[in-house]
């Protein structure tokens, strides 16, 4: 197919959400965006391109003191009815918009019409975000290319609202075993209900009171719940297993390590298995681009409640925010959109900050 990002298209965010929006691309077949988006880097001509798998990376080579990066995912959800892109009033409706199509944009379009920013600038387009952290494509180019990550800030375009949400929280999935003795239900006194036994798990959670953490005037709020209990054979059977899966949310003042310690505290006496982990990200404000960039914005920084990517570039040492003109309120959303006049905002203080 003709490539949709023309010159005329690239020159405005708008068009150009609507154009990236159009080419499908659900996790794992983000060939044809990525072709899409190569093709449109090398065109501008100031830039050194690079490609592994369908994660595109560009770069400025100004010699400027200091490098930032600006980086995006090219994968969504499956669609869900929402392919075209439609527009209505102010609101640009499809599969995509605010997670994170309308964040490409802004980043794509700064990469082909700045070709002289005050900074140099490494502009990542990576693959499968939304699916298994071993797809995932900024997770591949910081174990095989490491030095093109190099850089004194990141901004992740994730969807913000128009806000910077800074660092991260962590996050430890787990499953709390209970043991018990099968028996039919008319000798019940034969067995050990193990259901019964998640009672006193139950209580700990209920009972449990979850930190607020303020980091560099960032507020994280943690949190620890049972997700889903499972367990039970058969309607007349005492279950001999059950078990709860638990998820904690954690401010980044806490190391993995320390998160699941800290599970390990609030559930002694019971077996506990550590099944999904990942750390989180410190806000990352003093770096002086991050000051400068918080400048543009003009609104105060808030934490992010959630995980996103930061957190890998975090792991490398590399303060990173997150900032990006979609509502997460609508991420994967049937009726996700973006709001027109955040994205020319967006571009507007994305401009304010790199231009010379």
């Amino acid at each position: 197919m003709a490539n949709p990002l023309t010159p005329d298209v690239l020159v405005d965010p708008v068009v150009l959400t609507r154009a990236l929006v159009d080419v499908e691309s659900v996790s794992r077949d983000e060939k044809v965006i990525a072709d899409c988006v190569e093709d449109a880097l090398r065109k501008a001509g100031h830039l050194s391109v690079r490609r592994v798998g369908n994660t595109v990376m560009a770069r400025t080579k100004l010699g400027r003191d200091q490098r930032v990066i600006l980086a995006g995912h090219l994968d969504t959800v499956p669609v869900d009815g929402n392919l075209p892109s439609t527009v209505v009033d102010d609101l640009i409706y499809g599969c995509g918009t605010s997670d994170m199509k309308g964040g490409v944009a802004l980043a794509l379009h700064l990469a082909v019409t700045l070709p002289d920013p005050r900074y140099d600038v490494t502009y990542l387009f990576y693959e499968s975000e939304e699916i298994e952290s071993e797809h995932n494509g900024l997770n591949l180019v910081a174990g095989a290319h490491p030095k093109w990550l190099q850089a004194d800030l990141a901004v992740l375009l994730e969807p913000t609202y128009g806000t910077v949400e800074a660092g991260c929280q962590g996050t430890v999935s787990a499953q709390v075993s209970l043991r018990g003795r099968r028996a039919h239900t008319a000798r019940a006194w034969r067995g050990v209900n193990a259901i019964h036994a998640a009672g006193e798990v139950l209580r700990r959670l209920e009972a449990y009171h979850p930190r607020t953490v303020t980091i560099d005037g960032c507020t994280y709020r943690e949190g620890l719940n049972a997700v889903r209990i499972f367990g039970g054979v058969a309607g007349n059977v005492v279950p001999d297993e059950c078990g709860v899966e638990v998820n904690l949310r954690f401010a980044p003042d806490r190391s993995e390590k320390q998160a699941h310690e800290h599970l390990r505290e609030v559930f002694d006496g019971f077996p506990l298995e550590i099944t999904d982990s990942a750390p989180g990200a410190r806000p990352g404000l003093d770096a002086a681009p991050a000051r400068e960039f918080l400048a543009a914005v003009g609104i105060e920084p808030a934490a992010k409640l959630g995980w996103t990517d930061v957190a890998r570039f975090a792991a490398l040492g590399i303060p990173a925010l997150n900032y990006g003109p979609g509502d997460p309120a609508l991420a994967h959303a049937p009726d996700e959109h973006v709001e027109i006049g955040k994205i020319r905002d967006g571009a507007a203080t994305l401009y304010r900050w790199l231009a010379r």
